[in-house]
């Protein structure tokens, strides 16, 4: 009878607490692996705690996941946490009334948060003008140089720091059997980072982060044109790879041992350890020393976690220990090791550091380590509306580049009139 007792007793506690619990979920754009690490961390999240339950939900792409969370909110059934990609920022952002400000989220429940415990290119690029976090940084990476360590060993040559260097040692590459350089994305490698590395200004309203209203792009400036005016040119002397939008069509000439440099995100490098089979390296993406001021740090991609708003005061509190959880050294470390994203805090840098992982992986420092450079005006990133649609345009626009359709200049004229024209009509439905 005191078994039967006991047993009833330890249920009903159990019951009890099953029913105390708060249960909150996170729409993500991820999958493979990527996304088994996001439900490695979710279930130590829940274990770690008894107060709340988050349960993670795959919506497909970051695009599918923006646009199923923007419905989900309007139609009153949105999740406590959507993954926004970095282009889709100023969406969600814009969208009156979604979401909390992730900054305002933690401190309101009582959670410590300080922004400065942030690396320095993954701080702004969620944030107000103000510096405020709205979103918290989450999958992090930096555009960077891989490069063929024996490509370089047979053409006598060292990896570059500049493009004015790229273009002194380009021919040596070529002439011993390689193509020299091949990147992925050139919206984000070239034209993004290319502002942040030279410390460009992207956008007029401070690159958009004081505002939608008038927000203007500012890309068919002398040094972004002759940035493209080089790449042209050194596609047609063979010293530089075009494929396409395609980001594995880029790098798979890398990959196959065919192209000695690729340009691709830090976030890569395990991935090419299965891929590869030749001992490669990593440093910098370089930047042009002609350019006064340039060789300053890149900004991030890849997306952040925004708490969605129209919830209860328990799930925004357990949304916001999740946040804390997420971004403590331990979490953020077993996320970098086991997915090759950057840590986004600088403790969480220094605990890999001290556990010896950059001494066996020296390649998955240096995304870090550019994040970490010397910012300048124009480094923190950009705050631009219908900024997928404008990618899709520079895409167009590129592929005309490269097959001779059109002039450098002409294409970025275009791609700054059918910008501005999509940021205006952005603004339209913003105010």
């Amino acid at each position: 009878m005191m078994k039967t007792t006991a047993t009833t007793i330890a249920f009903a506690l159990t019951a009890s607490t099953a029913m105390a619990q708060t249960d909150i979920s996170w729409w993500h754009g991820m999958g493979g692996r990527n996304g088994e690490v996001i439900n490695e961390i979710s279930q130590q999240f829940n274990a770690s705690q008894e107060d709340c339950k988050l349960t993670p939900v795959s919506r497909g792409t970051y695009e599918e996941a923006l646009s199923s969370g923007i419905a989900a909110f309007r139609s009153g059934e949105q999740p406590n946490i959507l993954q926004v990609f970095d282009a889709g920022a100023a969406t969600i952002i814009a969208a009156e009334g979604a979401t909390i400000p992730a900054e305002d989220l933690i401190t309101g429940a009582g959670e410590e948060f300080n922004r400065d415990d942030f690396i320095a290119g993954v701080r702004n690029f969620y944030a107000d003008g103000d510096g405020k976090f709205i979103g918290m940084p989450f999958n992090s990476s930096a555009p960077i140089m891989y490069y063929n360590t024996a490509a370089f060993e047979e053409a006598g040559v060292e990896p570059p720091t500049t493009w004015e260097e790229f273009e002194e040692i380009a021919p040596a590459l070529k002439e011993a059997g390689y193509t020299p350089l091949t990147a992925s994305q050139l919206t984000w490698m070239m034209v993004e980072n290319f502002k942040s590395r030279n410390n460009q200004q992207f956008a007029t309203n401070n690159n958009g982060y004081d505002g939608v209203e008038g927000t203007e792009l500012i890309v068919n400036d002398e040094n972004q044109v002759m940035m493209f005016e080089k790449l042209k040119e050194w596609a047609d002397d063979g010293l530089y790879g075009f494929y396409g939008a395609g980001w594995a069509d880029n790098l798979k000439p890398f990959e196959e041992g065919e192209a000695a440099m690729w340009i691709g995100s830090s976030g890569s490098f395990g991935g090419l350890q299965q891929s590869a089979d030749f001992e490669f390296g990593a440093d910098f993406m370089p930047y042009w020393d002609a350019i006064e001021g340039a060789g300053t740090q890149s900004f991030i991609g890849g997306a952040a976690l925004f708490a969605m708003a129209g919830k209860s005061e328990a799930e925004n509190t357990c949304t916001a220990q999740f946040f804390t959880f997420l971004t403590s050294p331990e979490t953020q470390v077993y996320w970098h090791k086991n997915t090759g994203y950057v840590p986004v805090t600088e403790a969480a840098y220094e605990l890999a550091k001290s556990q010896g992982y950059y001494d066996e992986q020296p390649v998955a420092e240096v995304g870090i380590q550019q994040l970490m450079l010397d910012g300048g005006e124009w480094t923190k990133g950009y705050r631009l509306g219908f900024y997928p649609q404008i990618r899709t345009v520079m895409e167009r626009e590129f592929n005309r580049i490269f097959s001779g359709e059109v002039e450098v200049q002409d294409a970025f004229d275009t791609i700054q009139t059918e910008g501005n024209q999509l940021l205006a009509r952005f603004a339209k439905t913003s105010s």
